[in-house]
């Protein structure tokens, strides 16, 4: 069996084949709503909120930078909290657009519903000092660094 399609008969339809026009669905034997799934599509929309905030945490020498890509929200939809001392959490929500009932949607592929993702600070960081912008749909959260103490130096005078 080739994997090639053919040019000539047509496509085929199968799994390892790149250009097939087939979306393979790993999960659809299992007993819970998947991502792919057309019988939970409110389950579907939310899911794919989750999964499709990303996030890129750097350490510069003085802060822990994080930045979030979510675009097409207001800085007024997004909540940026510390829990429990160390715990950034970045959080918010897409609303579903209105559907106008002339209106027929032929695809629908952003994404909307909640989405949270939760990061542990290291020791060193500033939780008191905290700052969040956000600029052309990307978040950026700075969380300061303590600075590291240089240990004391004490010059002992060698007798004898």
């Amino acid at each position: 069996m080739s994997l090639i399609p053919s040019f000539f008969g047509g496509r085929r339809s199968n799994v390892f084949d790149p250009f097939s026009l087939e979306v393979w669905d790993p999960f659809k034997d299992f007993p819970f709503p998947n991502s792919l799934s057309p019988s939970f599509p409110e389950f579907s929309r939310q899911n794919s909120a989750f999964v499709s905030t990303h996030v890129d945490w750097k350490e510069t020498p003085e802060a822990h930078v994080f930045k979030a890509d979510i675009p097409g929200l207001k800085k007024e939809e997004v909540k940026v909290e510390i829990e429990d001392d160390r715990v950034l959490q970045i959080s918010g929500e897409r609303n579903v657009e209105k559907e106008d009932k002339n209106d027929t949607l032929h695809r629908v592929e952003r994404s909307s519903g909640r989405f949270m993702r939760r990061f542990r600070l290291p020791e060193n960081a500033k939780v008191d000092q905290v700052k969040a912008s956000m600029e052309n749909g990307v978040l950026t959260v700075t969380v300061p660094k303590e600075e590291v103490k240089k240990p004391d130096v004490k010059s002992i005078e060698i007798s004898g």
